[in-house]
């Protein structure tokens, strides 16, 4: 069985997503929540993105964007438009 981003169990299949959705809807299982400590832990690390991007120069910033980008749409190919 699959496990979702915190380990929980998930079913494989549309059909047993469907039904353990309906099972949470009725209250016949309870849906798992985040611990509160996980919860501070993503909060922190929203935080931390928006507090490094504000101590970076925007030159820096823009190579670290440029570097993405690359990584992203496949290396260093130049345009194919002319």
């Amino acid at each position: 069985m699959p496990k979702g981003p915190q380990g929980q169990k998930r079913p494989a299949d549309v059909i047993g997503a469907a039904i353990m959705v309906a099972k949470i809807a009725t209250g016949e299982i309870e849906d798992t929540k985040r611990s509160a400590g996980t919860e501070a832990n993503r909060k922190g690390g929203l935080r931390g993105g928006k507090a490094r991007a504000k101590v970076l120069s925007p030159a820096k910033r823009k190579a670290i964007a440029k570097k993405a980008a690359a990584k992203r749409w496949g290396g260093t190919k130049k345009s194919q438009h002319r």
